[in-house]
């Protein structure tokens, strides 16, 4: 087939796209999403160690008084705890549905490409070499550590004779999180730092502070804003290079960008959550199952369902054996294992 041919073929393919994507459902699960996201803020906010009522939750928020206790326990505890959960699911979710659609990979993920890895190891030099590191610092490291893990991961899986496939992307991930994580214990074995980074790995958002999310926040806003307006280029990303560059796109630049913003991401929620895995693989297919394949969708979709899957695994983490936390990796990890495996037998397709 020529080039012309298959340019055609890729544009058919666009227009078919843009046939079966379901605006009408994506503003219905926006906002029925948005809706659902904060009735499961307030009931996490209401239960803890102490269950608080609902109405005493917005009386907190609106009308905080310092001298009550419950308030206090709200607004310094549990508001940037549950807050910090909706935006890291929103990062990871944003973050996945970016790799998937400028990789065309669908298997593609910040846990499984190594990002998560790549950041737990940097963090863990940190807490050996740097203690007591302010946290701007450790994010910033998280984002070098991040980075470090998925150019590894592509290099590997780049070195093979037929190129890079996304089951090569995926074995080459799961090689080097392991190198990664060993390296990581190793260092915590050495240092004794091993508490600290268990921690770390199992995964929650108990100790989010305040601080935490002012440092934060401003960089996901920017992250956001560039996902939104990379939208439409990664819509034609994701049919093929030869298609973005025969409607005028820079594939480069995007690519690079994209992988920017993805970075800023991952590791923002890394940092703050931990190695927690499959949020961005979950959650892009789920919303492109309901939505279709615009991205223009895809992406606001992905963050309201990402923020509302980590805040309910969250609450979930809470309950399932009170007054003990089990960690919401693990939880995640029950929905995302069997869901990975199901893509793998499907090899690598879409739902």
């Amino acid at each position: 087939m020529s080039a012309s041919a298959e340019v055609s073929a890729e544009i058919e393919k666009l227009t078919e796209i843009k046939k079966h994507s379901h605006p009408i459902v994506a503003v219905v699960v926006l906002f029925g999403g948005m809706f659902a996201l904060l009735v499961a803020i307030g009931l996490s906010i209401s239960f803890g160690a102490a269950d608080i009522k609902l109405a005493t939750v917005w009386t907190a928020v609106f009308h905080f008084d310092p001298d009550l206790t419950q308030h206090q326990i709200i607004r310094e505890i549990r508001m940037p705890r549950v807050l910090g959960a909706a935006m890291v699911g929103s990062c990871f979710a944003v973050a996945g549905a970016l790799m998937q659609g400028m990789t065309r990979n669908p298997l593609a993920d910040s846990g499984l490409l190594g990002l998560n890895a790549g950041a737990a190891f940097m963090l863990a030099l940190c807490f050996a070499f740097l203690p007591g590191l302010p946290y701007m610092y450790l994010i910033m490291y998280s984002f070098l550590g991040a980075g470090l893990g998925v150019g590894i991961v592509y290099g590997v899986g780049s070195m093979s004779r037929g190129g890079l496939t996304p089951m090569r992307l995926v074995l080459a991930g799961a090689a080097v999180s392991a190198l990664l994580g060993a390296l990581s214990e190793g260092v915590a074995l050495y240092f004794r730092i091993g508490q600290d980074l268990a921690f770390w790995y199992a995964g929650g958002v108990s100790g989010t502070k305040w601080v935490h999310l002012q440092i934060m926040t401003p960089w996901i806003i920017v992250a956001m804003i560039g996902a939104l307006i990379l939208s439409r280029s990664i819509t034609l990303l994701s049919l093929g290079e030869e298609v973005a560059i025969g409607l005028g796109q820079r594939t480069k630049t995007i690519k690079l960008v994209g992988m920017i913003i993805v970075l800023i991401l991952a590791g923002a929620a890394v940092s703050v959550v931990g190695a927690v895995g499959f949020v961005g693989l979950i959650v892009p297919h789920l919303t492109r199952f309901l939505v279709g394949h615009d991205y223009r969708w895809i992406i606001p979709c992905s963050i309201v369902l990402g923020g509302l899957l980590v805040v309910l695994a969250d609450l979930g983490a809470r309950m399932i054996n009170p007054p003990y936390e089990t960690p919401i990796g693990a939880l995640i990890a029950l929905i995302g294992v069997p869901f990975f495996l199901y893509l793998a037998r499907k090899g690598g397709k879409e739902l």
